[in-house]
């Protein structure tokens, strides 16, 4: 069974907010570093992405995969890997809470990879906390830019 890695942030603006900038995928290579394009596939009755397709260079690994998203209720959201170039899974989602009155938000990241490429568990682990680390660096700081 696979371990996932999970880290937490808090955010100074309401959930809401935060929320609004995770399912904005078009603006993702303006603030995520490692995702330098992301195109929407498929969305739902709401008009949330479901399926989206995003082309990933992060250094070593380069990959060009497709995520399917699950959105539960207005402060979490998940996704599964649909088919990647390097990958075997990637599963992961974003959780949300209100803290503060709720003008501030926590933001849990949580996040499992498995690549097609043999790679010691500890190896991997240390790359999962550091792809959540600068997410949630990276969230934000576009969050509370107000971008």
């Amino acid at each position: 069974m696979a371990e996932h890695t999970s880290s937490s942030i808090t955010i100074e603006a309401a959930p809401a907010d935060v929320m609004g900038v995770i399912a904005d995928f078009a603006r993702y290579p303006e603030w995520t570093g490692e995702v330098k394009e992301a195109e929407v596939l498929e969305t739902d009755g709401a008009g949330r992405a479901e399926k989206v397709r995003l082309l990933l260079d992060a250094g070593a690994i380069k990959d060009d995969h497709t995520l399917a998203y699950t959105w539960t209720g207005a402060d979490e959201v998940s996704w599964t890997l649909v088919k990647s170039q390097m990958l075997r899974s990637l599963d992961g989602s974003y959780r949300l809470a209100a803290v503060g009155g709720g003008d501030r938000t926590e933001v849990t990241y949580q996040l499992t990879v498995d690549v097609k490429i043999p790679m010691l568990g500890m190896i991997k682990r240390k790359a999962e906390k550091v792809i959540i680390d600068r997410a949630l660096a990276g969230l934000k700081k576009r969050v509370e830019s107000g971008a």
